[in-house]
C-alpha cells in the first residue's frame, strides 16, 4: 500500500491539519505487473545463504605470539587463552540458534566459511597431527538441522589451512590443539531430482597467500574456494563460496584475480557468496569492485538500495548486548540470468542470541531468493523489483512517521494540537 502526506488546502474545514492518508495506487506496482509475473513464471526459483560460523575466538593474538617464537611466554599463554575463549563461545548453542535461521530461510544451497574442525592431541608438534576431536563445526550444525527434520548434506569440503600448537586445554594439561579451517557448500538432500540435480564437485587453493614464521618453520594460511554446479528444473549455473584473506589488501586482491579467473570464469550463470573482507562500500580494498567490474551485480545493493546491509562484526566473545556491526564484507554475487527477489540478514538482531546470550556469530549471515531467468530478461525484472522496493522503502517510512505519531509524547502532543494520522 502507498501513503500520502499532504496539507490539507485552505478550502478545507481545517486548514491547520496535516494529514496522513492511505492511497492505493490505481496501478498496480511494476513487479506485480502481469509482464512482471509471466517474466518471473519462467525463472527459476533459487534460494541460497552465506554463513561465516566464526572461529570462536580472534586468532590474531595467537598469530602474534607464535610469530614471536617465545614457545612458554606467549605461545602457551595465548593459545590457552583462546582455547578457553572458543569453549565460552559454545558452538553447540550458535548452532542451534544458526540451524533455526536455515529452518526459516529453506536455502537450497548454503555457503559455510570457517567451518571449523578442532582436535586435540598430546604435545608432540605439529609433525605428529592431534585427532581426538573436540569441535567438528559442520557435523554439529549437520546435528541440529536433523534435529529439525532438515535434511542437508556437504557436497564440497575445501581444507584451508590446519594450525597446530600447545596450550592448556580444558583437561588442566598441556596438549596440541589443531585448528583445520574449512570452506563448506551444504546442499538439501530431500528434493527431488529434477527440482536439484548437482555435478562437477570443485575444489582449490589459492596460489597467492599469506605466510608468517613459526618457530616450527614458515607458516601459510592457505585459503580455497569451493564450487558446485547446480540444475533446477532444467536450468544450470555454478555455486561458489570463499573466504578470503583479511590482513593483506595486495594478498587478497590476488586472490580475487585467482577467483575470477578460476571458478568464476565459465559461461554458466554464477551465484558467488563468501566473506570476501572488502567493504562494499568501497572503503577498503579494490576486491569489491574488481568482482563488480567482471560482471557481478550484489544482491543486497540491488533490494535494499539505501539499507547498508552490515555483516561484520560482533565482538570476539559474542557477548556485546547491542550489535556492533558495522562493515558489509559478506555478500551475494550473481552474474547471468540472475534477479534477486529478496535478501535478508540472519543473526543480526538480539533477538537472534542464543539463550545463553551469545550472538550466532561474529557476522551475520545471508539469506537470499534469486530467479533464474531465461536470457536477456533480467535487466527488466530487476527494474520492477527495484520499484517494488522503492515503494516499499516509502511505506516503511511512512510507518515510521505513523508510530511517531501514536506512540511518542511530542507525537501525541502534535496529534492533540491538530494533526490528524490515519493509515
Amino acid at each position: 500500500m502507498f501513503f500520502a502526506l499532504r496539507f490539507k488546502s485552505a478550502s478545507d474545514q481545517d486548514p491547520k491539519r496535516l494529514h496522513v492518508r492511505s492511497q492505493r495506487p490505481r496501478r498496480q506496482l511494476a513487479c506485480e505487473s502481469l509482464e512482471g509475473r509471466l517474466l518471473l513464471s519462467a525463472g527459476r526459483e533459487v534460494s541460497v545463504m552465506s554463513y561465516n560460523l566464526y572461529h570462536g575466538t580472534d586468532v590474531n593474538p595467537v598469530v602474534a605470539a607464535v610469530v614471536s617464537g617465545d614457545l612458554f611466554g606467549q605461545i602457551i599463554p595465548a593459545v590457552t587463552a583462546a582455547w578457553s575463549q572458543i569453549r565460552a563461545n559454545d558452538f553447540h548453542a550458535r548452532a542451534e540458534a544458526i540451524a533455526e535461521q536455515i529452518e526459516d530461510a529453506e536455502p537450497t544451497l548454503i555457503g559455510l566459511q570457517e567451518a571449523d574442525l578442532f582436535t586435540t592431541g598430546p604435545a608432540n608438534g605439529p609433525g605428529s597431527p592431534a585427532t581426538n576431536v573436540e569441535y567438528d563445526y559442520v557435523q554439529i550444525l549437520l546435528d541440529k538441522l536433523a534435529a529439525r527434520g532438515l535434511h542437508y548434506e556437504p557436497v564440497v569440503v575445501a581444507v584451508n589451512y590446519a594450525a597446530e600448537f600447545p596450550g592448556v586445554t580444558h583437561r588442566g594439561i598441556v596438549e596440541d590443539i589443531r585448528l583445520t579451517d574449512r570452506e563448506v557448500i551444504l546442499a538439501r538432500t530431500d528434493l527431488r531430482t529434477s527440482e536439484l540435480k548437482l555435478s562437477n564437485p570443485q575444489e582449490g587453493h589459492f596460489t597467492t597467500n599469506l605466510s608468517f614464521p613459526t618457530p616450527f618453520g614458515p607458516f601459510e594460511l592457505r585459503r580455497s574456494w569451493a564450487s558446485v554446479d547446480a540444475k533446477v528444473r532444467g536450468k544450470t549455473f555454478r555455486f561458489v563460496t570463499t573466504h578470503l584473506d583479511a590482513d593483506s589488501p595486495v594478498v587478497q586482491v590476488a586472490q580475487a584475480s585467482e577467483l575470477l579467473a578460476g571458478p568464476a570464469n565459465t559461461d554458466l550463470p554464477v551465484i558467488l557468496v563468501g566473506d570476501f573482507n572488502s567493504p562494499a562500500d568501497g572503503s577498503g580494498t579494490s576486491t569489491y569492485s574488481a568482482i563488480v567490474g567482471a560482471g557481478f551485480h550484489d544482491a543486497w545493493s540491488a533490494t535494499h538500495p539505501s539499507d547498508p546491509g552490515f555483516t561484520c562484526c560482533q565482538q570476539a566473545d559474542l557477548q556485546n548486548a547491542a550489535s556492533t556491526l558495522a562493515r558489509r564484507i559478506d555478500v551475494v554475487f550473481t552474474r547471468g540470468n540472475f534477479v534477486a527477489d529478496n535478501i535478508e540478514l540472519l543473526g543480526e538482531t538480539p533477538a537472534d542470541r542464543t539463550p545463553n546470550g551469545l550472538w550466532p556469530s561474529d557476522h551475520a549471515g545471508i539469506a537470499a531468493e534469486l530467479e533464474l531467468l531465461p536470457p536477456g530478461h533480467e535487466g527488466r525484472v530487476q527494474s520492477m523489483v527495484a520499484a517494488r522496493n522503492r515503494a516499499d522503502e516509502l511505506t516503511e517510512n511512512v510507518d515510521s512517521v505513523l508510530a511517531w505519531l501514536h506512540h511518542t509524547r511530542a507525537g501525541r502532543r502534535l496529534v492533540a494540537h491538530g494533526v490528524r494520522a490515519s493509515a
